[in-house]
């Protein structure tokens, strides 16, 4: 049951008698197989970016990048891609990023930002690690509530809501910032997921595989062609030839697929210790970069939850503060030497992780998913488009409970009784009007249709339960809701 969405941004859909209602539907993603030229070739190049960007995890091969805001982010939304095709221009396929050019000033200080140059290869694995969100610590969508409180506690901080008219106390602050940022990770995580049910897309460890399984689609005079191959880069994907070190002790490989990628955990007997490093390895045997036991989410990939919430929670903070920038113009994370990595050891030197903005933040966190081996280009634009979408409405919806006049009975005023309720019994719900619309639905969300009567002169409406199962539903009064127990 969402928070801010409603059904005008949504279409249902059905396939094997079960329908699918999906939010800011983006449109399906490109498949291979029996599909145009052009989108074979979006989903070879996508996932393929996969496996290249994973060969910028060394921290020993001489690239290093400067990452504070005078060179990374500041990238408009009017500049995200409209479409698949966009995507060349935005991303830097071989050496990795995108187009953001950083700022001149901080314009908050009005001082030039300070270079940090680290090596890329550092960068790269602390982005992956630090926005991955693992077993062992928050969600994604808790991510960005540590980032809220991070926030919060900023001593520049001014607590204005939307920047504008007087401070507000720290308590009332926290719970208004709370409650908005959460109806926004509320709603992605509806919007993202229902994207991801409907179109169930295939993630980069079966994209590549399969693909690298077929040979290539780049050479048709090689006895490794097949159309649905993955395409030949030279230095990154290449054909194992009988002279090559990963032939085999009896050329069992010759004609395989081979990656020059992260070449995984197999080369980690100690992730405190070792590297796996990067290198050529069997296009068979290609991992993300994650922990082995944690490698890929078990479900669709596209869109992008990380891109989603991320994008969602830019946009609520933005709005919330009233400004786009972090507070003093720079948010950090520092990941210190050879103590913060878990896959593997490093980073070799501290790394600080900035942000000018709260989108910029946002933005790093979507690379990072595609450096983590997790996305593909195609899953982490829709997901920033929709996000700026849920956000905006997201805190909309919000600081309309701020107000201090209401068109029905204010829903504090509401009172649901008994609960629990016995099985062939009744609740009864106080200072009801005619204007109040409530649903009650099980835990799968199906709409439960009962019986109810309601008295205008006591304004209180009795509704039968003696229908129902045992069991636990959810009665929504507008837009609060109860959890029932039928025993």
């Amino acid at each position: 049951m969402p928070f801010a969405l409603n059904d005008d941004v949504s279409t249902t859909y059905n396939r094997n008698s079960n329908s699918y209602k999906v939010f800011y539907d983006p449109g399906a993603p490109p498949k291979i197989g029996r599909n145009t030229e052009n989108e074979n070739s979006i989903y070879k190049k996508g996932f393929s970016m996969v496996s290249v960007w994973q060969s910028h995890l060394s921290p020993d091969d001489g690239v290093f990048w400067d990452i504070s805001p005078k060179s990374i982010g500041n990238i408009p939304i009017s500049l995200l891609p409209k479409n698949f095709t966009e995507y060349d221009a935005f991303y830097n396929f071989q050496e990795g990023g995108d187009i953001g050019k950083g700022y001149v000033l901080n314009p908050i200080t009005k001082a030039p930002y300070q270079k940090q140059l680290v090596p890329r290869g550092d960068y790269t694995r602390v982005l992956a690690e630090f926005w991955a969100d693992g077993p062992d610590s928050e969600t994604p969508p808790g991510h960005w509530f540590t980032l809220l409180n991070y926030v919060n506690n900023h001593p520049l901080l001014v607590r204005k809501m939307k920047g504008e008219g007087e401070a507000l106390e720290n308590l009332e602050w926290d719970i208004k910032s709370y409650f908005i940022l959460g109806g926004a990770m509320h709603d992605a995580a509806i919007a993202a997921w229902s994207i991801k049910g409907w179109y169930d897309y295939i993630r980069p460890i079966s994209a590549i595989r399969y693909m690298t399984e077929k040979g290539q689609s780049t050479d048709t005079t090689l006895g490794n062609y097949d159309e649905d191959g993955i395409p030949l880069l030279e230095n990154y994907i290449e054909t194992v030839e009988a002279s090559d070190l990963l032939a085999g002790a009896y050329g069992e490989h010759v004609g395989k697929i081979k990656l020059y990628t992260w070449k995984g955990p197999s080369f980690i007997d100690n992730p405190k210790e070792d590297i796996a490093n990067v290198g050529w390895v069997l296009a068979e045997n290609w991992w993300p970069y994650q922990r082995p036991t944690f490698v890929t989410p078990p479900f669709a990939g596209y869109i992008s939850g990380h891109s989603t919430y991320s994008r969602a929670a830019a946009e609520v903070l933005t709005l919330l503060t009233g400004s786009a920038f972090f507070p003093g113009g720079m948010g950090e994370f520092v990941a210190k030497k050879n103590n913060f990595l878990v896959f593997e050891k490093g980073p070799s030197q501290d790394v600080v992780l900035q942000w000018a903005t709260y989108r910029d933040a946002s933005d790093q966190c979507s690379l990072s998913r595609i450096w983590g081996g997790i996305h593909p280009p195609v899953d982490d634009i829709p997901g920033r488009i929709i996000g700026e979408q849920i956000g905006v409405e997201s805190f909309k919806h919000a600081v309309s409970y701020f107000g201090e006049t209401s068109t029905v009975v204010p829903i504090s005023e509401i009172i649901v009784y008994p609960n629990p309720v016995n099985e062939f019994s009744e609740i009864r719900i106080t200072n009801m009007t005619e204007g109040n619309v409530f649903t009650l639905n099980d835990l799968l969300g199906k709409n439960i249709l009962i019986n109810h009567k309601f008295n205008k002169g006591t304004k209180t409406c009795t509704v039968s339960v003696e229908s129902l199962t045992p069991g636990i539903y959810i009665l929504k009064i507008n837009s609060k809701s109860w959890k029932i127990v039928v025993k």
